[in-house]
């Protein structure tokens, strides 16, 4: 009976991982859907950009996340704007080099420049994409008229985390390690087909289903968590490198802060929940710092996932930098 069970399990797993590896190769097969390939040393970017205006939006995304799709066609509206897929992510191809902020802006910085989009740049950064927006401005201040950072990170609290969210951030790292098997045998993909990215997150519900394809499709690839993986273990060093990105005169910059970093739920620590929201409070005074035309607003209705939860507060603060630039 025990043997027969298994067998079940394994023919399903089977029938899975096959069922994968053939989506994964027709995938492999197509151009990316929306924008284009562009190679900045050694591997290729895929890069998108929609809308008009003498101001261009940048997007950079969380660590993982290429959740700036969803804000796409909204600030198409309010000016240019342009999204890209860091290496390892969505249809951009790996790279063996770092995954660290330092390396990622020297490649975005590439690719802008081969895509042919001119400055200035708004940019606006989502978590560990803060990062990658602040040295970007720090690296190249004359491209850059303001910043929009949602619930961003800071160095000095991120390389000074209390026990129990080294704990978490361990537990965070492992985990991608893990789910990158998951993926390869096509358990991730399986569990976007049913629905489940859905059920643990309900606002994905809302977006158009061709946009959430784009988003979830990434997270079927192995690589994709490879690369949380291999940008979670360089963390600190990003953080160490970002350290000099701490005074931008008085460049506009709006900071945005959710009402808690992580809402209970599902396979969630209840017990880091409360050090986490203090450690983002101290993280957003720091934030507040960064120059002297530094504002912040408050996302009261989300967790850390602004531009899923409420990402009306985002297109206000970047019409704001806007508005900051042309009275």
């Amino acid at each position: 009976m025990l043997s027969n069970l298994f067998n079940w399990q394994a023919l399903i797993l089977l029938g899975i991982t096959t069922y994968h590896l053939i989506a994964s190769i027709q995938e492999k097969s197509k151009i990316p859907t929306i924008g284009k390939l562009i190679d900045v040393g050694g591997h290729k970017l895929h890069f998108y950009s929609a809308g008009e205006g003498k101001i261009t939006i940048i997007l950079d995304n969380s660590l993982g996340g290429i959740d700036g799709y969803f804000l796409v066609d909204e600030l198409a509206k309010i000016s240019r704007v342009c999204i890209y897929d860091r290496a390892g992510y969505g249809s951009s191809q790996s790279s063996n080099k770092p995954r660290t902020s330092e390396q990622i802006v020297k490649e975005l910085h590439i690719l802008l420049q081969k895509a042919e989009i001119e400055p200035p740049y708004v940019l606006v950064g989502n978590s560990f994409g803060s990062y990658n927006m602040r040295l970007y401005a720090h690296l190249f201040p004359e491209e850059v008229v303001g910043m929009v950072l949602t619930d961003g990170l800071h160095e000095k609290q991120m390389l000074a985390m209390s026990f129990s969210l080294q704990l978490l951030k361990l537990f965070f790292t492992v985990s991608f390690l893990i789910a990158s098997l998951g993926a390869a045998l096509g358990v991730v993909r399986f569990l976007g087909i049913i629905g489940a990215f859905e059920i643990l997150k309900k606002e994905l519900r809302q977006f158009p289903k061709t946009t959430l394809k784009i988003v979830k499709s990434s997270f079927y690839s192995g690589r994709h968590w490879l690369t949380m993986f291999r940008e979670m273990w360089s963390l600190n060093t990003s953080s160490h490198q970002v350290e000099k990105a701490n005074d931008f005169g008085n460049m506009p910059i709006i900071n945005i802060k959710a009402a808690t970093f992580l809402k209970p739920g599902l396979g969630r620590f209840y017990f880091s929940i409360q050090p986490a929201d203090k450690l983002r409070d101290a993280i957003q005074s720091n934030l507040l710092l960064l120059s002297t035309d530094c504002e912040q607003f408050l996302a009261l209705k989300s967790g850390h996932f602004v531009w899923i939860d409420q990402q009306e507060v985002i297109l206000a603060a970047v019409r704001k930098i806007f508005h900051k630039n042309f009275p």
